[in-house]
């Protein structure tokens, strides 16, 4: 009768063993293939968080500082091109240059974000807003007429100027505006043109 109870004891023993060994072996499973579900979402997180991006958070000011800035930039540019060809001094030709290749690449993420946010391009140019520091189409001309130190004087007077009117739209932009990556743009644009126009200053100062 001992030997029985021993046995039976040593039986249960076992049996309990087994069925714990069970159970965290089952634990460990559930364990793993939830941490390997976890995984999988969060590896994804940032490339769907980064695809939303642009029209993630954004308002009507974010929408106007695209539409403004976009022909704003295009202006710009069509001036700075001018000076490859009409400048006389080389540092006007290689700030034009700099003008150029900075503000391109914005114009091209300016698009991106208003087809991201669902807003229309600017229309007829200036997208039916009234941007400070433009130039006329009157001012245009005398510019495409100029050359040499005259081009030269003309360009760093009427870019100036258009530079003053980017930075008050990106004042505004980071003042009043809601898409983190518009308003970080909008630093960007405000710094970059405020030490152009200390050059330009400095430009006609000499020429």
């Amino acid at each position: 009768m001992s030997t029985n109870r021993s046995a039976i004891h040593r039986l249960a023993l076992i049996t309990t063993a087994g069925a714990g060994a069970l159970a965290l072996l089952t634990a460990c499973g559930g364990g793993n293939d939830s941490m390997a579900g976890h995984t999988g979402m969060t590896s994804g997180a940032p490339s769907a968080t980064a695809s939303q991006q642009p029209a993630a958070s954004f308002n009507d000011v974010d929408v106007t500082f695209a539409q403004t800035m976009i022909p704003h930039h295009e202006q710009a540019v069509e001036m700075a091109k001018l000076a490859k060809t009409h400048a006389g001094d080389t540092e006007v030709k290689e700030l034009a240059a700099k003008i150029k290749s900075a503000q391109e690449p914005e114009i091209t993420t300016l698009t991106g974000w208003l087809s991201a946010w669902k807003a229309s391009p600017p229309e007829g140019g200036h997208g039916g807003h009234v941007m400070p520091g433009m130039m006329t189409e009157t001012d245009m001309v005398k510019l495409q007429a100029a050359k040499g130190t005259k081009f030269d004087r003309m360009f760093s007077e009427f870019m100036i100027g258009h530079h003053e009117g980017a930075i008050m739209m990106a004042k505004t932009e980071q003042e009043q505006g809601a898409n983190p990556e518009a308003k970080k743009l909008a630093k960007t644009i405000e710094t970059a043109q405020q030490a152009e126009i200390a050059q330009m200053q400095k430009l006609l100062d000499r020429l």
